[in-house]
């Protein structure tokens, strides 16, 4: 071959190896004016090859933003259509901390490499009213990024209506199309509510699975993520940015590693996945690698939203561990490194660095609770809400961190007739609300069995829990301390705490008989100017008089307590 021939075939080959190589051939700005703590979109179209773009170590579209005050960001972006090797349009979605003006441009990564990148440009933010994103605070209270302090109140909504229910007592109810987001949510806002959980699963908001079942709102699909469980998850987050409450997604549930759950798991190496077992999902590198795909969608496409209040990596990880033969018993240690991992993985991902949390039933796990990018401990509590306050005590003195109760109730067993005992669940219900109002938590238990108590009334009590809880944080600024407060009165429970100038005494009568009220421990008397009762059913203020007893301890009189019923005393 000539020399003239050389040349033109290398410049053949190196014009081929450019058309082949990925490009970004165009972003937009989807929107006119960027507002503070609002989405801001993108459409990035390029031409790439690839075997799954959701595999970001084989394909990875990044937005690289620097900020009004000199931050520098990393937002992953997510696939959204075309095919390899022809144009594909992916997207970005972000939401500004700052107002000012951001610079910015993508980047285009194969197997780790940039091979494509967009000259800089700038974007302004506009002031708004939102709050922003919510933080970690303290033992009491999450922190918005204008400095307003929250405190969630809320309850399970772990899923819509499925399409058949194995209740044997309320299935029809359960099956009620009622049950759906827009309705419960709506409702849980407008009774002062401000926090839920929910599940994704296979039934539910299905985004990694390919196979849904029980749910006619989703379709199956062939794709490496399920395109009505995502479109779902999208309407989910836009409806509570819109009422401004928060949701903490159970990414994973147990249900999803144990019988159908991991028949039909995404996971499994008979749907296209690497475990053969649940042991290997946790411990195969590539399983690992499949997993960490998931969390880098779910940030790329939900992170923007301020409504996502904690990712919860897994609904009852031990039950998960402790399923099948014992032989079969995942070891805790695996369990722990496996959410060290995830959990650096996703905040190093996240650029908003929402908080994280995971969650047991009843069996502590070896070292969790001790994890660095863990930012809140969670265990579930049934049939001992009495044990409450005490739980949250010991756990945030032993570790640290803050603690929730993700799920509490009278009754976990779904098959026993719950109108049988409907008053003790409604009882239940309330007390819970208020025990870990009095407690060292940023989000109160949240209640299980959401047809079931929605069916009886009970979404209006969380005004009454709210009220309290907004009196709480106005009087103290977020400062919470707590008295060891007693009641003279054998099993009448008493618990308080003091919010700046204010003393606040939870009082509940568990005795057959009414109650005088007579309490200790609160404080010098001669500070006290007035004592005012909250009823917690009605909602309503009133004035009390009071003694001071020649014990130091307080009367207040012509008021008993009645069985069963519970009050707030409020000393100011």
């Amino acid at each position: 071959m000539n020399q003239k021939k050389r040349f033109i075939l290398a410049t053949l080959l190196v014009v081929l190896s450019i058309s082949l190589r990925a490009q970004i051939q165009k972003t937009d700005l989807l929107q006119t004016k960027v507002n503070q703590y609002q989405k801001a979109e993108w459409n990035v179209v390029l031409n790439a090859t690839w075997n799954n773009p959701y595999a970001f170590s084989e394909i990875a579209l990044d937005m690289i933003l620097t900020s009004p005050s000199g931050k520098h960001l990393s937002l992953p972006c997510y696939y959204e259509s075309g095919k390899s090797g022809s144009e594909s349009l992916w997207k970005a979605r972000f939401a500004a901390r700052e107002t000012g003006v951001y610079s910015y441009q993508f980047e285009l990564k194969e197997n780790g490499k940039i091979v494509s990148s967009t000259p800089k440009a700038e974007f302004s933010v506009s002031p708004s009213k939102g709050k922003g994103f919510l933080n970690p605070n303290d033992f009491y209270t999450l922190r918005y990024d204008n400095g307003e302090l929250f405190r969630g109140i809320g309850e399970n909504i772990c899923w819509e209506s499925r399409d058949e229910d194995d209740s044997k007592y309320f299935r029809a109810l359960h099956e009620d199309k009622r049950f759906n987001y827009n309705y419960m949510l709506t409702k849980l806002a407008a009774n002062g509510g401000n926090f839920f959980r929910t599940w994704m699963i296979y039934w539910n908001l299905p985004v990694d699975w390919k196979t849904v079942s029980n749910n006619s709102r989703y379709q199956n699909s062939s794709s490496s993520y399920n395109e009505s469980g995502m479109k779902r998850m999208d309407q989910l987050v836009e409806l509570c940015d819109s009422l401004g409450i928060h949701m903490m997604p159970a990414l994973e549930s147990h249900v999803g590693y144990m019988g159908l759950g991991w028949e039909i798991s995404s996971y499994n190496v008979a749907n296209g996945g690497f475990a053969k077992t649940p042991y290997e999902f946790f411990t195969l590198p590539d399983a690992r690698q499949q997993y960490k795909n998931k969390l880098r969608l779910m940030v790329a496409r939900y992170g923007y939203s301020p409504a996502i209040g904690a990712w919860e990596f897994f609904n009852e990880i031990d039950n998960a561990m402790y399923h099948g033969k014992p032989e079969d018993r995942i070891p805790d240690a695996v369990i722990t490194a496996w959410h060290d991992e995830m959990s650096t993985f996703l905040k190093n991902t996240d650029p908003y660095r929402h908080m994280v949390t995971t969650s047991i039933s009843h069996r502590d796990v070896v070292g969790m609770n001790d994890l660095k990018n863990i930012d809140i401990n969670q265990k579930h509590i049934y049939k001992n809400t009495d044990g409450i306050p005490g739980t949250i005590r010991q756990y945030t003195q032993k570790h640290n961190k803050p603690y929730i109760i993700g799920e509490s109730g009278y009754e976990w067993d779904w098959s026993k007739n719950f109108n049988d005992f409907g008053d003790e669940m409604d009882g239940d219900f309330k007390r819970a609300l208020w025990y870990g109002l009095f407690s060292p938590t940023p989000v109160l238990p949240m209640s299980w069995w959401w047809e079931f108590f929605e069916n009886r009334g009970m979404m209006g009590y969380f005004k009454q829990v709210s009220e309290i809880n907004r009196s709480m944080l106005t009087a103290g600024g977020g400062q919470f301390e707590s008295l060891d407060v007693k009641s003279l009165q054998d099993g009448v429970i008493a618990y308080a705490v003091r919010c700046g100038n204010k003393n606040f005494i939870y009082l509940y009568n568990s005795n057959a008989n009414s109650e005088s009220i007579q309490i200790s421990g609160i404080g010098p008397l001669k500070t006290i100017n007035q004592v005012s009762c909250f009823d917690c059913e009605t909602g309503k203020y009133s004035t009390l008089s009071f003694t001071a007893m020649p014990d130091k301890s307080i009367k207040i009189n012509e008021l008993k307590l009645q069985s069963k019923d519970d009050l707030i005393l409020i000393f100011d």
